[in-house]
């Protein structure tokens, strides 16, 4: 597949599971009576990559997020030369589904962006969890992630399926994340919400970089070892 395909289908990507899973959060989960709440944002995001990884996967591999892409490359499973491309494309996929969402989410009377789904540590941390606890909670967090997306997508795994336990995985890291850091493990989900929230989330993005990198970059290293695959890093 051609690489303006490619990334068309990273950026669609990432801009669906921008807009669809932080627009669970800041447009109903906390909604009177029929608020979804942490269950709800969940399953939103785990839906969001769900679908698209069906949509578009066969196109772009489906990565929707750039700690995935590093993962990968460093698991020899994905082109380096490709990754800064892939990364763009996801970084102004998640960039351009927070714009909409805030144009969106401003049409109510009386609204206040608040957090806006941004991730945070400390005081910006939804149960106020220290620098440390959300350091290493999203280093585990993305590294079980892609771990579940190099074994799903392994030789020998089930064919056609891999949608279905990725998008169940990323809802359960939901499940536990969101009160610690509001659930990030993805720098390109992180990095649209934080634009529109303000400079104390933006001055504390770089972690929800490095540490969703860092996981992936372990998980892709354990899978040289642990699953049998060609080597297409060049």
């Amino acid at each position: 597949m051609d690489m303006p395909r490619r990334l068309g289908a990273e950026f669609f990507g990432t801009f669906w599971l921008t807009f669809a899973g932080c627009g669970s959060a800041v447009l109903a989960a906390g909604f009177p009576s029929l608020g979804i709440g942490f269950l709800g944002v969940g399953f939103a995001f785990g839906l969001t990559v769900l679908t698209m990884a069906y949509a578009v996967g066969h196109i772009s591999g489906g990565h929707f997020n750039c700690a995935v892409t590093v993962g990968l490359w460093a698991g020899r499973r994905f082109k380096g030369a490709d990754v800064i491309p892939y990364i763009l494309a996801q970084v102004v996929g998640g960039i351009a589904a927070a714009a909409v969402l805030y144009l969106v989410a401003s049409g109510k009377p009386d609204w206040v962006p608040g957090g806006f789904a941004s991730n945070g540590f400390g005081d910006l941390s939804p149960g106020k969890y220290s620098l440390t606890s959300c350091f290493v909670i999203e280093v585990l967090a993305t590294f079980f992630f892609l771990y579940v997306i190099i074994g799903t997508t392994s030789k020998g795994a089930a064919v056609g399926f891999a949608g279905i336990p990725i998008g169940l995985c990323l809802t359960l890291i939901h499940l536990f994340l969101i009160p610690v850091t509001n659930a990030s493990v993805n720098p390109a989900r992180s990095t649209g919400p934080a634009l529109f929230a303000g400079g104390a989330y933006i001055a504390q993005l770089w972690l929800f970089w490095l540490a969703p990198i860092l996981g992936a970059v372990i998980a892709g290293l354990i899978s040289r070892w642990q699953h049998e695959a060609p080597d297409v890093s060049a």
